[in-house]
């Protein structure tokens, strides 16, 4: 349970918000389709669930007892959403299994080490597949087809372009507008992580994709905000490929942040433009320098 602690969490509060008092919950099969896990982690919510009096659970009956509250619900910081779980541990299997072109990828046997269903791991791969790194095969295969330099130049020639445009538009908000709060909130985090940079410096990944991301949703264009999650994903783990100097790394990237955000408070386009392209040529760069030899 421990490896599928953050599924069965996830899952786990999404099904309380499905119960209704005196009614009945639907089949093993159909909750894990809803839910997106295995019959297993149904299995386990269903055993939390009668044990803390929500439902009477006799082999096909499960109806339910009272409505959730709040103290049954685990917290938010101990849950992930499902597609991030997915996205972390097929990353993860990735950089463990010393990736190269042509290496294999079976749909079930992810889901299984998950702990998920084939559907949501299946759903996760097709959008995946769209920006050319993955190949869908016969019988639930796929087959990775290599994360080279030349890909990665073509991923940051867009994300370039897509982020530039987005920067411009973040810029030329109301000031009365709620994101300049959360740009200020997040200005402050980057203080606080540089002061402790020496301990915390693997902090860096997780507050560099949430500040990317407040960047792109200025653009209001959904095939921009979903085009960034593949490149979040990939920038965000690249961290993880090469560990050369960490601490000093990512310190330089926070600064670079930090004159990027004063720029776009500035409200003055060409600040915002250099500021943008200087951040964005060094982590092209870093990206470049962190690819694995076996990738290439």
């Amino acid at each position: 349970m421990a490896k599928q602690n953050n599924v069965y969490k996830d899952a786990y509060n999404r099904c309380l918000a499905l119960l209704g008092a005196g009614e009945s919950l639907p089949s093993e099969p159909e909750l894990g389709t809803t839910l997106g896990v295995s019959r297993t982690t149904v299995r386990s919510i269903l055993s939390r669930m009668e044990e803390r009096g929500l439902i009477e659970w006799n082999k096909r009956s499960k109806l339910v007892l009272r409505a959730p509250e709040a103290d049954d619900f685990f917290p938010d910081d101990e849950t992930d959403s499902l597609s991030l779980i997915i996205e972390r541990s097929f990353m993860r299997r990735l950089l463990a299994g010393g990736a190269q072109a042509g290496m294999q990828i079976n749909e079930l046997e992810l889901a299984r080490e998950i702990g998920v269903g084939t559907t949501s791991v299946r759903e996760f791969l097709i959008r995946f597949s769209r920006f050319g790194l993955i190949e869908k095969r016969r019988n639930s295969h796929w087959v990775l087809k290599g994360f080279t330099s030349s890909f990665a130049l073509e991923l940051t020639e867009i994300r370039e372009m897509f982020e530039m445009r987005s920067a411009a538009a973040f810029a030329a908000l109301e000031k009365d507008n709620p994101v300049w709060a959360d740009l200020d909130a997040m200005e402050q985090e980057h203080h606080e992580l540089i002061a402790a940079i020496g301990t915390r410096y693997g902090e860096f990944s997780e507050l560099d994709e949430r500040f990317h991301r407040l960047i792109h949703s200025a653009s209001h264009n959904r095939f921009i905000v979903d085009f960034y999650d593949v490149i979040a994903m990939i920038f965000h783990y690249h961290y993880q490929w090469n560990k050369t100097n960490e601490p000093g790394r990512n310190k330089i990237a926070l600064q670079e942040h930090l004159q990027y955000i004063a720029a776009l408070k500035s409200g003055k386009l060409d600040h915002v433009e250099k500021a943008c392209r200087r951040h964005l040529r060094s982590a092209r760069e870093t990206l470049l320098q962190s690819i694995p030899e076996s990738w290439q």
